[in-house]
């Protein structure tokens, strides 16, 4: 069964960093690209960042760009998002994702989710 777990959420302040981890099981990430998205209260879901099942291609949404690094292990089966001098606005429940998409490429779709790490930016 295909699974995955998020894990490092907390309350942090401003310009303060933290690193979320996705602890993958069931598949081997060496076909995986994996997305990290964020849901803020009373808004939409967006997309965070991405890295290929290749490790080749990362991605970032501009509001994260030069501060957040997103980082995968296939052979741990581990996935990262390194966040630093994070911002209010960075506050959100934090989900990876899954999509069977090999290669250098970024996934359009996202099939399997984790649960969520709550990540909250405040003074």
């Amino acid at each position: 069964q295909l699974q995955l777990v998020e894990s490092g959420g907390g309350l942090v302040q401003p310009g303060g960093s933290l690193r979320l981890s996705c602890a993958a099981s069931g598949f081997a990430l060496d076909f995986y690209a994996i997305g990290w998205f964020r849901q803020a209260p009373g808004k939409e879901r967006e997309g965070v960042s991405c890295i290929s099942s290749n490790n080749i291609i990362t991605n970032y949404t501009e509001s994260v760009k030069g501060r957040f690094t997103i980082s995968k292990d296939n052979a741990k089966k581990m996935v990262y998002l390194q966040m630093n001098s994070l911002k209010p606005e960075d506050t959100g429940i934090y989900y990876c994702a899954a999509a069977a998409v090999l290669g250098s490429a970024c996934a359009s779709e996202y099939h399997y989710w984790g649960q969520g790490t709550q990540v909250t930016v405040s003074s």
